[in-house]
């Protein structure tokens, strides 16, 4: 495969990914400030801006933090490069590249993925009209998606898409619980109250992760078991041990492929070597924060040992 079109694909996933996310951790903001005075609420919408690392470019052209400026912001603003509709037509334009290596299914799929939230967004997003967009952008992404898994062959491609997949939703996991910890609670005073459930309960929603969770835990909201579901327990297929072990997978199958390991292998055994055998009570003694920094900064080493190994520039 031209390391062109790996990049593409890769990359065209990695778009999906994100806009999906991005959606969710909308929602999720939006629940919690339906039920927040004015400040609490704008702390709320401050926090979205800080884990999707946008806050410095909304705050160039924006002095409060109101539902409508940022979820336009976010989804939509010619002012944000990363925005949703940017998102999807950046996966649009790699899956265009990329015609040949892809099915019709999962062209079409991603065609009118962006075609309808271009319809969507081409007006200003406001509070009141939030929730079908936020729908929307998540159909889209999972369509594609479900074309993906019912219509691919299981070839380099399709490796390359899971590898995208994977690599952006375990960072995105990372990001919200790392902010979550050190950036939601206004106060320590805060640990243990409804607040701070409700807040882990924003987590757990933005995740698609609630109900799992509760089901396994009988409805105990704490920050220790909720970090050890997101982070470690594999059956969770947003959970950092799970994105990891479908990364690992694929990279040995590419491994086979092309008859040798190189530095993406390398850099997984490595990554992965710190999430093996750890406990929680590890994970916490380390610092959280900390494990969680070195697990976005490892999983950014990987993507650029990824790109390099196979080419993406060529």
């Amino acid at each position: 495969m031209l390391g062109r079109v790996a990049n593409g694909i890769f990359w065209m996933y990695r778009y999906l990914e994100r806009a999906e996310n991005t959606a969710r951790l909308l929602e999720a903001g939006h629940r919690m400030t339906l039920t927040r005075g004015a400040d609490m609420a704008s702390k709320e919408w401050k926090s979205v801006l800080t884990t999707l690392g946008l806050r410095k470019a909304y705050e160039a052209i924006h002095d409060d933090y109101t539902g409508a400026s940022v979820c336009d912001f976010v989804l939509r603003s010619k002012h944000n490069p990363e925005s949703v509709l940017q998102m999807m037509e950046g996966a649009r334009t790699n899956a265009r590249v990329c015609r040949s290596a892809i099915t019709m299914e999962v062209w079409e799929a991603v065609n009118e993925g962006w075609m309808t939230l271009r319809e969507l967004l081409c007006r200003p997003v406001r509070e009141s009209n939030l929730n079908p967009v936020l729908a929307a952008v998540r159909r889209e992404s999972t369509l594609a998606r479900g074309a993906t898994h019912g219509s691919m062959l299981r070839n380099e491609t399709y490796i390359f898409a899971r590898l995208g997949t994977f690599l952006e939703r375990a960072d995105s996991t990372a990001r919200i619980l790392d902010v979550k910890y050190y950036l939601l609670l206004p106060s320590l005073s805060y640990v243990g109250t409804p607040l701070d459930s409700g807040q882990w309960d924003s987590v757990l929603r933005s995740l698609s992760a609630e109900r799992a969770y509760r089901w396994l835990n009988a409805g105990q909201m704490s920050a220790r078991s909720i970090a050890e579901f997101l982070i470690l327990d594999a059956r969770f297929p947003r959970s950092l041990a799970f994105c990891y072990a479908e990364m690992r997978s694929n990279l040995f199958d590419l491994a086979k492929l092309h008859g040798e390991s190189g530095k993406a292998q390398e850099q997984m055994r490595a990554a992965d070597m710190k999430l093996v055998d750890k406990s929680v009570d590890d994970i916490f003694d380390q610092g959280l924060h900390q494990f969680l920094l070195e697990f976005i900064a490892d999983n950014r080493l990987l993507a650029e040992a990824i790109a390099t190994d196979y080419r993406f520039t060529a």
